[in-house]
């Protein structure tokens, strides 16, 4: 088994290395020059347009909804617990490259949002399925149906294996069970194994509210993450806010320490390059995981937005990367860079970000941990939801519609969530981070072939906009 995982591991390495990294970003710079730098001149239209509903648009949910499903599933420990890994292992430079991530990320979100709903199939029951896997069958030719049958294969794999399940339920009952039982006082022997009762207690309760909610579907899980999302992203971004004006003294020196990290400034003699290096690779990386812009997955909701416009459902989708990582994570970048957390021996990983928060908060330690619990057990529940819609739908397009074969695997998917604290098989985690980069490649050769149809939809709306033959 041992050797198993080191395999598992290299090739984990191998596909989220420099190459694909490099290759997300290289689209994101090529869209930013084809669409003339339209997520900065367009972004407060779309801005506009996120709270803003279009009037008569086809579709299953709102505009808004639908970009609060994306969200569900970016919006989750990433944001918490990545960015303190990417600055600790990077240096605060890291956070620099990730706002570069994110800039040239909005445009590979942006002709994500507009290929989704362009190349959408909508049958009479208004019911929306679109995504990578129609815009390349649809968009790019019937002879590259393969190309859409291996993205959502793919698709499918990092829902329920890891990314979706195991990993975020994981982190849920790891969270609840620090705070509440750090010690393990309260175990349970369950197949030979001692687990903290309120591991226990936290699988059952995740589980029966998956259920609740992935039971109803796309709509049901619109209406939860239009709820959940803003609630814990504007309560966790007011928290961060009140650490920056209580330490507003310091933050000029933040920027200044992330800028010179990002270029090396701060490295000795002849270490600038490599110092260069890796901020750059943690934090483009980590920006990359973060929001998953260019990885195929946020278009998949997109295409159930209620628009006639793919122009206008783009813009939206944009300002998901923008909130993702422009807001949140800077946030937490900024709160870790000011008090001085990355740099705390024997620290990682929420750690660094609890450590954080109980430094520049005034509000005590066990206060600042509970904080931080809730929005990670938050987080990581509307990840789950947003993935079990996200597989469903690549499901269903293999399934061809089938139903039957969707309600099997949502319940999968919901055995997977329960079981998920009680697996600790290192590979399973590897095998979701693997399905997660393979759902890349399909999505970035479909946005490269098509970003003509991108650019042409593009000019039409804006046009027609102008002349007013369309209202916003």
């Amino acid at each position: 088994m041992e050797s198993f995982t080191k395999i598992l591991g290299k090739i984990d390495d191998f596909v989220w290395g420099v190459p694909l990294i490099v290759l997300i970003l290289l689209v994101g710079i090529f869209l930013t020059i084809r669409l003339k730098g339209l997520q900065i001149s367009k972004l407060p239209k779309a801005l506009k347009y996120m709270v803003k509903n279009e009037d008569g648009g086809v579709g299953e949910v709102t505009s808004f909804g639908a970009l609060c499903t994306a969200l569900s599933a970016t919006i989750g420990t990433g944001n918490i617990v990545g960015v303190a890994t990417a600055i600790c292992a990077g240096g605060a430079g890291a956070l620099f490259w990730m706002w570069i991530a994110a800039l040239f990320g909005m445009a590979t979100k942006y002709a994500e949002g507009v290929l989704a709903v362009k190349y959408r199939v909508i049958d009479k029951d208004n019911h929306s399925l679109g995504g990578p896997f129609y815009y390349i069958e649809n968009g790019m030719g019937s002879k590259w149906k393969w190309l859409a049958v291996l993205f959502a294969i793919f698709g499918i794999g990092a829902g329920i294996l890891g990314i979706g399940t195991i990993t975020q339920v994981n982190g849920i009952t790891s969270a609840v069970n620090n705070f509440f039982d750090a010690d393990n006082s309260w175990t349970v022997n369950i197949f030979g194994r001692d687990y903290s009762w309120t591991v226990v207690i936290g699988a059952i309760v995740v589980t029966a509210f998956v259920a609740l909610v992935v039971i109803g579907g796309i709509k049901r899980i619109s209406q939860v993450s239009q709820v959940i999302v803003p609630f814990m992203a504007i309560i966790y971004v007011i928290f961060c806010i009140i650490l920056l004006v209580l330490n507003a003294k310091h933050i000029p020196a933040a920027f200044k320490e992330i800028f010179e990290s990002a270029f090396g400034l701060r490295a000795a003699a002849g270490g600038a390059l490599g110092t260069i290096i890796i901020a750059m690779q943690k934090g483009i990386a980590r920006g990359i995981f973060s929001n998953e812009a260019g990885l195929g997955s946020a278009p998949i909701a997109a295409a159930a937005a209620q628009t006639n416009e793919p122009v206008r459902q783009g813009l939206v989708s944009m300002t998901g990367t923008f909130i993702d990582t422009i807001v949140i994570c800077t946030m937490t970048g900024l709160s870790i860079v000011i008090t001085g957390a990355h740099k705390v021996e024997g620290l990682e990983g929420v750690g660094v970000t609890t450590r954080a928060f109980v430094d520049g908060l005034p509000f005590g330690s066990n206060v600042c941990s509970f904080i931080l619990m809730v929005c990670l057990v938050f987080f990581a529940f509307t990840t789950i939801l947003g993935w079990d819609y996200y597989s469903e739908r690549c499901l269903e397009y293999l399934a061809k519609g089938k139903k039957k074969v969707v309600l099997v695997y949502r319940w999968l998917y919901i055995l997977a969530v329960f079981i998920g604290p009680f697996l600790t098989v290192a590979a399973v985690w590897t095998i979701a981070d693997i399905f997660n980069a393979l759902m890349a490649l399909p999505n970035l050769i479909a946005l490269l072939a098509l970003s003509g149809v991108v650019a042409k939809e593009t000019k039409s709306y804006f046009a027609r906009l102008k002349d007013g033959n369309i209202k916003e």
